[in-house]
């Protein structure tokens, strides 16, 4: 079997993996939060998807896969995803090895948190994973979650009322709707 075979079923077991860890920490159930995310917490995961992280660079401002510098990888369209919160966490955390997809808490991979795996142990299956534009404490994490889940995920294509909610006020990119 030639060396892309090889990389192609490793990545597809440890997807499958992912899947599998998404859905154990998923419980299985809907996720049920102690209180809805306030304004200023949507508001600050907004900042950190936008500026901090810059996630904009390869999901596109609106989170549709849009990427904003045709140098990034592509990213996911976030606004057709169907991840619950503790998925989108998940994720954001520990990356998506071999899917150009980084893992913003500082600590992944450092120990066995992500996946049960290391960075030596993705380096022996072949598997890279790219550095973020920045780390993110797990209170940001879930500040990005929060946004996404109430302005991105599931919210379908785009429009002027959806981009003036998105942005919280009336900006020039909206008047392209």
């Amino acid at each position: 079997m030639n060396a892309s075979g090889t990389s192609g079923r490793r990545l597809g077991v440890l997807w499958g993996v992912v899947t599998v860890g998404m859905a154990v920490s998923a419980g299985g159930g809907p996720v049920v939060r102690a209180q809805e995310p306030s304004d200023t917490t949507i508001a600050a995961g907004r900042r950190i998807y936008t500026q901090k992280a810059d996630c904009q660079a390869c999901h596109g401002w609106a989170g549709d896969g849009q990427k904003m510098d045709y140098q990034s990888p592509d990213g996911a369209n976030l606004r057709v995803s169907t991840l619950d919160r503790d998925q989108l966490i998940f994720v954001i955390k520990c990356g998506l090895p071999g899917r150009d997809m980084p893992a913003f808490d500082r600590l992944s991979y450092t120990d066995d948190r992500c996946l049960g795996r290391t960075r030596a142990d993705l380096g022996r299956m072949g598997l890279k994973l790219p550095d973020p534009a920045t780390t993110l404490q797990s209170r940001e994490i879930e500040r990005v979650a929060d946004f996404l889940l109430t302005k991105v995920v599931g919210q379908g294509e785009m429009d002027r009322a959806k981009c003036v909610d998105f942005w919280g006020e009336e900006v020039d990119v909206c008047s392209e709707f």
